[in-house]
């Protein structure tokens, strides 16, 4: 039987956590002269005077932090460009008519949502300095939120491993993924929630094709390696689990669009190809 999602993430995050818990023993020891002792800070939280009283939202100053780090790493993808990206996180959500817009404690504009989900951010030092929030009209838990960065003029149902890098690199600067609310989930994100948990060989970062998949492969040159089907699906396959996983994974109604990629293996190049061979496609 195949090791569910969650199941594979609770590993990474104790493994992760241990670690830090070490890192942090060692540098806080007492010092037998003189005990001392060290406070962490938590960020300021900004409340809204929106009517949802329960709203999917995401830190405006983490997000811009992200669209940073994409301008600094660009780089890997050089003819592309970052927008952000909103999914839907249950089967009722309503993902038509979405509307959205930054909020801090003076400063407050809308941004416009494009058809196919996907936005940008414009600089704002005031809301930046405000610690605004990014707050569509949806409720919390109901989408969940990807960066999107394309290379253009590639072939159909194709992707650039390059480019899926840096959104895994800029997703986790700008604090997009959302799989649980409750303590573990939290310390979760404060342990994982950098670039370099994208440096890992297998990291746990889950993509979403644009439909459901049959296969997905990844081609550079004559070197060419159809994904295990852990690989695909959220580690579904066989999952007894499945139902109980579910509600703590963003990709709760995308599980037939979910991948993983190998993004620390660097015997892949940026210019890998990976295609995508959809269910509607397929044998």
């Amino acid at each position: 039987m195949q090791t569910s999602y969650t199941l594979r993430l609770a590993t990474h995050i104790v493994l992760c956590v241990g670690a830090f818990a070490a890192a942090s023993t060692g540098a806080n020891a007492q010092d037998p002269q003189g005990a001392t002792t060290t406070r962490t800070t938590l960020p300021p939280v900004t409340i809204s005077a929106k009517a949802n009283r329960d709203p999917v939202e995401k830190s405006y100053r983490k997000m811009i932090q992200g669209m940073d780090l994409f301008e600094k790493e660009r780089a890997m993808s050089p003819g592309a460009s970052l927008r952000f990206k909103l999914l839907p996180r249950k089967r009722e959500t309503d993902m038509g008519r979405i509307e959205m817009e930054v909020i801090g404690s003076t400063e407050a504009f809308e941004v416009p949502i494009a058809p196919d989900h996907t936005f940008t951010l414009v600089r704002n030092q005031k809301a930046y300095d405000e610690n605004a929030q990014v707050i569509p009209n949806r409720k919390a838990q109901t989408m969940t939120w990807r960066t999107e960065i394309r290379t253009p003029g590639l072939p159909p149902n194709t992707r650039r491993l390059g480019d899926l890098r840096l959104e895994c690199r800029v997703g986790m600067e700008a604090g997009l993924v959302s799989n649980s609310t409750n303590i573990v989930g939290r310390l979760a994100r404060v342990i994982l929630d950098t670039p370099s948990y994208c440096d890992r060989k297998d990291p746990l970062y889950l993509f979403f094709a644009d439909k459901p998949l049959f296969s997905v492969t990844l081609v550079a040159g004559e070197r060419r390696e159809v994904l295990p089907v852990n690989k695909l699906y959220a580690a579904a396959s066989d999952d007894a689990e499945l139902n109980n996983d579910l509600p703590y994974c963003d990709c709760e109604v995308l599980v037939d669009r979910t991948y993983v990629l190998p993004l620390g293996d660097r015997s892949w190049p940026d210019e890998t190809r990976v295609e995508f061979e959809y269910m509607e496609d397929g044998p």
